[in-house]
């Protein structure tokens, strides 16, 4: 959402501020380095970093970081190869390590009285659907003026070299370390660091700004503390439905598949709820390997309240290097599934009654038809 492989540290620089006091034990093949803390909190002992690293990632790497995973990492070097040498380690929801990361030995749950310095600056960055084009010039400008940058490993490696090669220090973890890697950066920030925390599309559409504040909260800190600020982004409905062509200009409800979060039952209902109404539907994650039954299930439920001939938009990889985009009807939707065109990366926009495709493209009127000539 592996155990831990990278244990060359027994004690190592704090990524976001603790100042680590003695490792209780050192992995085995370890070779032992001490170094100092970077930040500003202080910690006892590593023994009970693991515990913590499991109890909040569900990670049973036997290391913690004190902001978030197991392996962690971050370097002064500003390579511009450190995106391209990244290589998954560590934890389950862990790090990754390059030129820019190094491990740490922290553990999770710190409060804001772990600090002793004046809290710097936490910003959540939206970068759109991808491309370094399609993020917005405020994106652009609050990335190029933090010092830290935190994000799952994709979205740090789809970040421009003008950023990476600016940033003093960046720290990823794979899929599903969104808790460690969001405490990560809040501790970073606590620590007296300016802190970018990023994700694709808008941080508030599936993304971590609500769970920043959440945190932040737990910790016995304040948004204002750390300055939080949200910079928006391109979600994955809109860039998708330009795409398409104009299916979006009506009312719409987006839902998401994924079962991680939210029971499947729960989703079923929603999905019923919106399929009998007259919404147009973005679907979010639509589909893993662990979860074709959600996906099927979805089609069920969409063809029991609408017309199998109704358009569906579907757009894998919107703005990037494999973007592709197809239409077809309702009918034609599970069938799908089977095919790379549908994936964890691919959006899809269900038409209403309404919707229709005129040279390649989905329509959704609007309503102006009803009142005016044209």
């Amino acid at each position: 959402m592996n155990t831990d492989t990278d244990a060359d540290d027994a004690e190592s620089t704090s990524n976001c501020g603790a100042t680590t006091g003695e490792a209780e034990s050192e992995p085995s093949g370890s070779s032992p380095s001490a170094s100092g803390s970077k930040c500003g909190a202080s910690i006892a002992e590593a023994d009970s970093a693991a515990a913590s690293s499991a109890e909040t990632a569900g990670s049973d790497s036997p290391s913690g970081s004190k902001c978030g995973a197991g392996t962690s990492g971050s370097s002064a070097s500003r390579s511009p190869a450190s995106k391209a040498n990244s290589s998954t380690a560590g934890s389950k929801c862990g790090a990754s390590s390059s030129k820019k990361r190094e491990k740490t030995k922290e553990k999770v749950g710190s409060t804001v009285d772990d600090f002793d310095a004046e809290p710097g600056r936490l910003v959540a960055v939206g970068l759109g659907p991808g491309h370094p084009s399609g993020m917005t010039e405020r994106a652009r400008a609050a990335l190029l003026a933090a010092e830290h940058i935190v994000g799952y490993t994709t979205y740090i490696e789809l970040l421009p070299d003008e950023i990476t090669e600016r940033a003093d220090e960046l720290y990823d973890t794979p899929m599903c370390g969104e808790v460690s890697r969001t405490e990560e950066a809040i501790d970073r920030a606590l620590a007296g660091n300016d802190v970018a925390i990023v994700g694709s599309g808008d941080p508030n559409v599936y993304a971590l700004a609500g769970l920043a504040l959440e945190i932040l909260e737990s910790k016995g800190a304040t948004a204002t503390m750390v300055d939080f600020e949200v910079v928006p982004g391109v979600p994955a409905a809109q860039s998708c439905a330009a795409r398409l062509g104009a299916p979006l200009v009506n009312d719409t409800v987006s839902v998401s598949l994924s079962d991680h979060l939210v029971p499947m039952p729960e989703i079923e209902s929603r999905l019923h709820a919106a399929a009998k109404e007259s919404f147009t539907i973005v679907i979010y994650n639509p589909w893993s390997r662990k979860r074709r039954a959600n996906f099927e299930k979805c089609c069920e439920i969409l063809l029991a309240h609408r017309d199998p001939a109704t358009p569906v938009g579907i757009v894998h990889g919107a703005g990037r290097d494999d973007e592709r985009a197809r239409i077809v009807e309702l009918r034609e939707l599970e069938e799908l599934g089977e095919t790379e065109l549908v994936d964890m990366t691919t959006t899809i926009v269900v038409g209403n009654e309404e919707t229709y495709v005129w040279d390649d493209r989905m329509v959704t009127p609007r309503g102006y038809e009803t009142k005016y000539d044209y």
